[in-house]
């Protein structure tokens, strides 16, 4: 599939994609008449073109490529001291009912040789985060991609996340909030290293 150039309506936003935004369209269409709607009124003409997009954007993980989002942005480490990147913003989508869960990613390591620029774990956290995820799965995956990128003594990530499949439906709780982590190396050998790393998000 080509890849193309994408704006998104009203956000001044554009992508690359190679998506099929047509057979996206097409099928946002037929949805919309399976739950009863018409894609022909007023309200909804744009809609399946309007989703094509959003859904193309939403999902741009799939399509994303570990080195090239590191470009080389990786400088010799001049200590071992540990390195705490917290509050990272991620929205990403429930895999089991297509629904938002969002929240905030916190990153610790231990260099060893390497250190990497501050703004690639950003976005490192989008790749993942923009396909469909569990929380479980994010945060392993988001260590081990920091793993094998600087080969530290260890990572530590840690997931807090709100998801609008029970905030939503089902149980309909409100203010639930879900917690995961990854550990890696030393931070999963050490209790010393994970207390100072869970430390310092308090």
């Amino acid at each position: 599939m080509e890849r193309k150039m994408v704006e998104l309506e009203d956000t001044g936003l554009t992508f690359e994609t190679h998506v099929d935004l047509g057979r996206l369209k097409r099928l946002a269409a037929e949805w919309l008449e399976v739950i009863g709607e018409d894609p022909s009124r007023e309200g909804l003409l744009k809609t399946p073109e309007r989703v094509a997009k959003a859904w193309a954007f939403l999902t741009r993980g799939y399509r994303q490529d570990l080195k090239a989002i590191v470009n080389g942005a990786l400088f010799p480490a001049e200590g071992s001291e540990m390195v705490v990147v917290k509050g990272i913003e991620f929205y990403s989508m429930c895999e089991h009912h297509l629904l938002p869960f969002f929240g905030q990613v916190h990153i610790g390591y231990i260099p060893g040789e390497k250190i990497l620029g501050l703004s690639k774990f950003a976005r490192i956290v989008d790749m993942f985060a923009r396909r469909l995820q569990v929380q479980e799965r994010l945060a392993v995956q988001i260590a081990e991609a920091i793993q094998e990128i600087l080969e530290p003594q260890g990572v530590g990530v840690v997931v807090e996340g709100v998801h609008l499949c029970m905030m939503m439906r089902g149980v309909e709780k409100q203010h639930s909030r879900t917690t995961t982590s990854a550990m890696l190396g030393v931070f999963r050998e050490s209790q010393k290293t994970r207390e100072e790393f869970l430390s310092h998000l308090k």
